[in-house]
């Protein structure tokens, strides 16, 4: 009997997976079978975890250093990694960063930083692997990793560039499912609530911070590693198919209170 949500002869890309939330995603689809394009800036690290999947699901894991902010680089990305595994059926765009200062106080620089980065980035990425693979192949999965914030504001950590940019992604999402449907593309997007990361372990860890978090996460606290896996892994899926459009929170609920 056929394994749901396997994912044997797929290619799957992940941008932003150098550490964190893209590398525990980017490990959750290898489970299932896909093979890997990695991307990130840092290229050691990129290399540390082609070895850690390779050698824990036997899958392959092609690593490609690329800057999402750079419309050529991205491009040539894609073309390297079609030339290297024929096609890219999947891709999540989960590169991203965040700028948190009073909005008085932000610079036109870093709100541009913000946009170029987790707005433009996701579209540079998605424009390109969907005109030279999923379109002339008609088939397709775009995964967009927003963010709680990108469907409600916070009193806690001002960050208005990055609810601005999430925001986009959130509807970016809906705007490109209902253009590229007609060729079997899906795109959906993941609103990730409060991970630890190594880029979050500092302000998460704070007395002040846990006890925000417990009065405000109906689940009274954090996600825990592999607590996205399930929802980029059914997003991926063959099974899916007439899922699109969608923005799913994964966030301890959050987002309903």
């Amino acid at each position: 009997m056929k394994q749901l949500f396997d994912l044997s002869g797929k290619v799957a890309l992940v941008t932003g997976c150098s550490s964190g939330l893209g590398v525990q995603m980017a490990k959750a689809l290898a489970k299932q079978g896909a093979n890997l394009v990695i991307i990130a800036r840092r290229y050691d690290k990129l290399l540390e975890v082609q070895q850690e999947i390779e050698s824990a699901t036997g899958v392959k894991v092609l690593p490609i250093q690329c800057d999402i902010t750079n419309t050529a680089a991205v491009d040539k990305m894609v073309e390297d990694a079609m030339e290297k595994m024929g096609h890219i059926d999947i891709v999540v765009n989960n590169a991203g960063t965040g700028a948190v200062a009073p909005a008085e106080d932000i610079t036109d620089a870093q709100f541009e930083n913000e946009m170029q980065i987790d707005l433009f980035g996701t579209f540079r990425v998605a424009r390109a692997v969907a005109k030279k693979s999923m379109i002339p192949n008609g088939y397709g999965r775009v995964i967009n990793i927003a963010s709680m914030y990108g469907l409600v504001g916070n009193k806690i950590a001002p960050a208005s560039p990055y609810h601005a940019a999430k925001g986009g992604v959130v509807n970016l999402s809906r705007a490109l499912a209902a253009e590229w449907g007609k060729y079997g593309i899906t795109v959906n997007v993941i609103c990730p609530g409060y991970f630890m990361t190594p880029l979050t372990r500092d302000t998460l860890s704070t007395e002040y911070f846990t006890n925000y978090a417990k009065s405000t996460i109906p689940m009274e606290r954090y996600g825990e590693e592999g607590e996205l896996d399930t929802a980029v892994v059914f997003l991926a899926a063959e099974e899916s198919r007439y899922v699109t459009g969608v923005a799913l929170p994964v966030d301890g609920g959050y987002t309903c209170v």
